[in-house]
């Protein structure tokens, strides 16, 4: 049932190859810059496909099925693509910022598995206030990283090192967010061992 909240839904993964294109350039200021502005308004859909959902009463099970796949697609591209084009790297330890993205793409896979798993057994498994301050953190964190490339000259001296100040950022709530995974994801495993033998 195409509805308006499922539309705003299914522009957010139709809009990933585009955002996909727009980051495979990590030295297109102009690109990055047009890809921060559309992730922002994947987020901005985001927010509202929930909010019209409920205030019109039109939450329906394509919506309830889309909107979790839509964050984890988008998500997910956004981390391949900028560990791809090397911009998930840092001051002090270079690209073991990657590790920070692959926990929290496995955290993903793995939570998607065990409530599929426990929605078999009838078993519902709702979302925490700690996984949605995780999710913010994933969100600022990518967005950050976007802007640091499209504002290259926004730099800042620490220790004697010149760091981009949105990507340092964006670095540093990326951990924040890593963390949180651990943390949320060891929440639902014990949800879901209880119901296994």
């Amino acid at each position: 049932m195409l509805t308006l909240p499922n539309i705003l839904t299914l522009s957010r993964i139709f809009a990933v190859p585009l955002l996909a294109f727009l980051l495979w350039w990590p030295g297109w200021a102009l690109g990055y810059g047009l890809a921060f502005a559309l992730y922002c308004l994947m987020g901005i859909t985001d927010y509202f496909d929930g909010l019209l959902a409920r205030s019109s009463g039109a939450v329906s099970k394509l919506g309830i099925f889309l909107d979790p796949i839509a964050d984890k697609i988008m998500v997910a591209a956004v981390i391949l693509v900028l560990t791809a084009q090397g911009v998930l790297r840092g001051p002090y330890v270079g690209d073991m910022h990657v590790i920070a993205g692959l926990i929290i793409l496995i955290r993903e896979i793995a939570v998607s598995g065990l409530r599929e798993f426990l929605g078999g057994l009838q078993v519902s498994m709702p979302v925490s206030k700690l996984a949605k301050w995780k999710t913010t953190f994933q969100l600022v964190a990518l967005g950050a990283l976007i802007l640091g490339r499209a504002l290259p000259g926004w730099n800042v001296a620490f220790g004697g090192i010149v760091m981009n100040l949105p990507h340092t950022v964006g670095l540093a709530t990326l951990w924040a967010a890593a963390v949180l995974t651990l943390v949320t994801g060891w929440d639902y495993l014990r949800v879901g061992l209880r119901h296994m033998d």
